[in-house]
């Protein structure tokens, strides 16, 4: 079978349908884009796992994440054709179509594609005539690859920190997230034990948990491997924390996800692109800039 990013953007997206068809089974039938998106790159092993940190830069400069386009657009498809309904932005729900499909991976896309490309190209028709017309970004694949743009900077601007100050980034990080950061442990660049951190979290009204932190600056093409939760989990054991988080500018490799779920302490992994999403979130070091767009609902086109 061809890798996955060798192929072109229609075969990657015809590829892309079965899994998500799959995982959303999987999973009960409905899920965000975001986690069925990890998903499936979890469990498919002919797409590289450094996919979500694979950047390209386009001819303004801007990058951008080519799986996303893939991804975005194979979902689109499927809900033309019936498949799935996205009952609001960033949700995904399988129909009952979609549940009933058992069918190969070439017979759904071709199936798929006898439906969508007819609405694709009455849409293409659609635009020409707007002519001088704003452009409207309304559908949710295009309004996910806007919002992406701003992801690109900011890993390019984590890259570029220091060692030491990225640990200092990621144990502010972890603080916005609850944890209450111990200032002894883990904050010297060396002799730490190895861990880059080390918190308490209430876990109830009485109950305190102690927490590990571990932060690897790397680049985006070399995946954090198993040997390296290894190590960490050993240094977890050191200091008797009931709880683990590693955090990389980089993504994971299959196998690094399974030790991290072994056995009875189970390791959070916060790879890459979820970094820069739980950045955003707490607007750690960043400024928001909304940019909002509305579809509107059936209720204004029905008559009654």
């Amino acid at each position: 079978m061809t890798n996955f990013t060798n192929m072109t953007r229609q075969d990657q997206e015809a590829y892309l349908m079965k899994p998500i068809i799959d995982e959303l089974k999987q999973v009960g039938g409905q899920a965000t884009t975001r986690d069925l998106k990890r998903a499936v790159v979890e469990r498919e092993e002919n797409i590289p796992e450094n996919i979500l940190t694979m950047y390209k830069t386009s001819r303004n400069g801007r990058k951008y994440l080519p799986f996303n386009y893939a991804f975005n657009f194979a979902i689109s498809n499927l809900i033309m054709a019936g498949m799935l309904k996205r009952p609001k932005q960033g949700i995904v729900v399988l129909t009952e179509k979609g549940r009933e499909y058992k069918g190969s991976r070439t017979k759904l896309s071709d199936a798929v594609y006898k439906i969508s490309l007819p609405q694709w190209q009455k849409k293409i028709e659609h635009n020409k005539t707007r002519k001088n017309s704003t452009i409207e970004i309304n559908e949710e694949e295009s309004l996910s690859n806007f919002e992406e743009d701003w992801k690109g900077p900011l890993l390019n601007a984590l890259l570029n920190l220091s060692p030491g100050k990225f640990e200092l980034f990621c144990r502010a990080l972890v603080a916005k997230m609850n944890v209450d950061i111990d200032e002894t442990i883990g904050t010297s660049l060396t002799g730490d034990g190895g861990v880059d951190g080390y918190g308490y979290i209430k876990t109830d009204d009485f109950r305190t948990a102690r927490v590990a932190i571990q932060a690897k600056r790397w680049n985006p093409n070399n995946s954090v491997s198993s040997p390296e939760i290894d190590k960490f989990r050993g240094a977890m054991d050191k200091f008797r924390s009931e709880y683990g988080i590693f955090i990389t500018t980089s993504t994971f490799t299959r196998d690094a996800i399974k030790a991290s779920r072994a056995g009875t302490r189970i390791i959070t992994l916060i790879d890459g692109d979820h970094l820069l999403e739980l950045i955003a979130k707490y607007e750690l070091y960043v400024t928001k800039k909304v940019i909002t767009t509305y579809k509107l609902d059936d209720f204004f086109e029905d008559e009654n």
